[in-house]
């Protein structure tokens, strides 16, 4: 016979990781200062991606 092995069910924190707040819109926004200046629109503008999900939106100054 083989062992038994005792099987762990994950908690929710460890299930979601932070994405239930990214689900319902609150994103944690942190600026990337690599790429400022866009050349297709001709403009500067600030590229922010969220820290918990990785999602990226754009604003043009």
């Amino acid at each position: 016979m083989g062992d038994v092995l005792p099987f762990r069910k994950p908690s929710p924190f460890e299930k979601h990781k932070g994405k239930t707040l990214c689900r319902s819109g609150f994103h944690k926004w942190e600026v990337v200062k690599d790429k400022q200046f866009d050349v297709k629109q001709g403009k500067l503008v600030t590229l922010y991606r969220c820290s918990r999900c990785g999602e990226q939106k754009v604003e043009a100054r």
